[in-house]
């Protein structure tokens, strides 16, 4: 459900994608069906640069076959083209748009007898509560929204103290990205205030909604995308909204920021790959799925993107010594703490927040 910390290679509405086998990698999907329902092609839809540089290629190799490869920006964006009709073998979108999927039955059972690797996942991924059995999805990337901050402009003690209202703190004015994203502002609002992030409450929203109009108002904050990757890398605020796997690739390249998550709680997150009910290609499907699991393959992805590994020997050995991501406190996500929380899909609070987040950029109405 995130914005990656490289640069995405699709925009709403433009139909991009990698052919690779035998088309040879790199060549343009031009959008026709010409390879649904052949046994040997894969049709694969994830976000936007979120694959090793070999696991496309390794794993054509090994199964002798062609992965049809298209990206999309936005769960939201990957749901139109879903809801629309169009098919893939496998999806990977966030946890919120799993159980949105499931709930309008778009999806069908993972097969586990093929999914031998399934033990091999991290215990803190696996049986979240839009899919307690993993019966439909898969997990494929994990981890937190948290602050990323200049150690050398901003006092740990205020971290510490005020937590995501550090960015009302007025020694911060003009100092701040947040991510231009309602589901993930509203977090840090909710939890602000001491409420669940799931909320439906109109009190309670309302009360978020001026939480995040004051910060506005009086704070002056920039609203940014994938662009905050490099701006706090190069220091031009002190404050940003960064998501796990982006803050872990910031704090690589710049030893001067440092990653927090408030004690209020936050998103935990999860992407996961799934099988779309009218999937030309059902069974590579899982042998895919299977595969991505292995040592090797989620090596590769993690190495590459920056996200935390759902293979738990692999993120292990990334964040352990000697490795890619060695003692970086973004990489590893906390786990069982309490006031953490996943996203769960609700019409009326995903409309509400809409409204009120243009609302909130507008100016609001305090």
């Amino acid at each position: 459900m995130k914005y990656r910390f490289l640069s995405v290679l699709c925009t709403a509405g433009l139909l991009t994608g990698l052919l690779s086998g035998c088309g040879g990698p790199g060549t343009e999907f031009d959008g026709t069906n010409a390879s649904s329902g052949n046994s040997d092609t894969l049709k694969l839809y994830i976000w936007g640069e979120y694959t090793g540089d070999e696991i496309i290629e390794n794993f054509e190799e090994e199964f002798d076959c062609r992965v049809v490869m298209e990206t999309f920006d936005s769960n939201e964006m990957m749901y139109t083209k879903i809801s629309s009709g169009d098919s893939y073998d496998v999806l990977v979108p966030s946890d919120y748009m799993i159980e949105r999927l499931l709930n309008e039955d778009y999806l069908q059972p993972i097969d586990r007898e093929v999914i031998t690797n399934f033990d091999l996942l991290d215990d803190d991924v696996v049986g979240l509560p839009y899919d307690p059995d993993n019966a439909y999805s898969i997990p494929y990337f994990w981890g937190t929204v948290g602050i990323v901050y200049n150690k050398n402009h901003v006092d740990y003690a205020d971290l510490e103290q005020e937590g995501w209202n550090i960015l009302s703190d007025t020694k911060y004015k003009d100092k701040l990205y947040i991510y231009d994203s309602e589901r993930d502002s509203f977090m840090m609002a909710f939890k602000a205030l001491g409420y669940s992030m799931n909320t439906d409450n109109d009190a309670e929203i309302d009360a978020a909604y001026e939480w995040l109009c004051n910060i506005n108002n009086t704070m002056h904050p920039v609203y940014v995308t994938d662009e905050i990757i490099d701006n706090m890398i190069n220091g031009t605020k002190d404050i940003g909204i960064v998501y796990s796997g982006d803050a872990a690739y910031i704090l690589s390249e710049n030893p001067d920021m440092g990653y927090y998550c408030p004690m209020q709680g936050t998103n935990i997150w999860s992407d996961a790959m799934v099988i779309p009910k009218n999937a030309p290609n059902p069974d590579l499907a899982n042998e895919f799925i299977n595969y991505v699991l292995t040592y090797d393959a989620s090596y590769d992805n993690t190495e590459e993107v920056g996200y935390t590994s759902s293979n738990a020997q692999v993120a292990a050995d990334v964040y352990g010594e000697g490795g890619i991501f060695e003692g970086n406190e973004a990489y590893v996500p906390r786990s069982d703490y309490e006031l953490d929380e996943v996203f769960c899909d609700n019409a009326y609070l995903r409309q509400r927040l809409s409204e009120l987040w243009i609302k909130v950029k507008a100016g609001g109405t305090t």
